[in-house]
């Protein structure tokens, strides 16, 4: 079986969607269709059962599926160390950020590069499902997330940066002209955070109870900043942020509101204990030295 039809294979029987592996692999439906029958025609099984609304996976498929998981991770792990030792780069850091304010913070990355030219840096910007799971598989080395976490299998590092709190409305909600709102406000409106979060996680960001104990209510989980910040623009939602965002969302649907009894955002480097490694240590260093970032 070609790397490619495994790759192919793989895409698909996570996406489970012809048309979503076409696009997310660049190449037509006919050659991901083509290179299905290929392998369902060597392996003697379907391994898909497909109906014109959905896509599943056979027994089979299952099977196959977890079989060649490791062993392309495997292969795409061994050519991706050799093109970078081809460059002469001998490593590869992989950061994710939980804040948006990636542009602020290039003298971080900007400054690792010129100390560490044999390690390639790449950092991405995180949706909100799930982060910590994709340091604990390895996807990530480090994350760049909001205090406090608690995680047992983690090492938090150096503060990155700190950020006041501001509330994001849409320009025609009650709390529009105010020039400042209280916490204890919350509580009168709907909310949103990300799904299946640590519950200890999620109240350092937005509290579940107000100051006198009130509930503040969370509605329909949200998994992306374009979601997120379209739905505070609809009326659905009020939202509380990092002041930097700002700097990045220039909506004018939108007002931004001090709050100035929300806990001021701290976001730290985050790794997995027993994944450290030289180029982690060298980054945190490279924090250390250079300082918090503040707003």
């Amino acid at each position: 079986m070609e790397l490619r039809d495994i790759e192919i294979f793989l895409t698909l029987a996570e996406e489970l969607h012809f048309g979503r592996t076409a696009d997310r692999l660049r190449v037509s439906q006919a050659r991901v269709s083509q290179a299905i029958r290929k392998q369902e025609r060597r392996i003697g099984a379907a391994l898909f059962e497909r109906t014109s609304r959905t896509v599943r996976l056979t027994d089979v498929g299952r099977q196959l599926r977890d079989d060649l998981q490791p062993v392309y991770a495997g292969l795409h792990d061994s050519l991706e160390r050799a093109r970078l030792a081809a460059r002469g780069v001998t490593g590869r850091l992989r950061v994710g950020m939980m804040p948006f304010n990636l542009v602020d913070l290039h003298f971080y990355w900007k400054e690792f590069r010129s100390r560490h030219p044999q390690w390639e840096l790449e950092v991405r910007q995180m949706v909100y499902t799930d982060p910590f799971g994709r340091l604990r598989n390895g996807e990530l080395d480090v994350l760049v997330v909001w205090l406090p976490v608690e995680e047992p299998d983690f090492t938090v590092g150096p503060v990155m940066l700190t950020d006041p709190r501001i509330l994001a409305v849409t320009a025609e909600h009650e709390l529009a002209q105010r020039t400042s709102v209280r916490l204890e406000m919350f509580a009168d409106f709907r909310h949103t955070m990300p799904p299946d979060v640590p519950d200890y996680w999620e109240d350092g960001y937005l509290p579940f109870y107000t100051p006198r104990g009130r509930t503040i209510e969370r509605g329909r989980p949200t998994t992306n900043a374009e979601d997120l910040i379209n739905r505070v623009g609809m009326g659905e939602i009020i939202h509380s942020f990092p002041s930097h965002v700002t700097r990045h969302w220039g909506m004018p649907n939108i007002r931004w509101i001090p709050v100035p009894d929300l806990a001021t955002l701290s976001y730290a480097l985050v790794w997995r204990t027993d994944a450290e490694n030289e180029p982690i240590r060298a980054l945190a260093d490279t924090v250390r030295e250079l300082g918090t970032f503040r707003f």
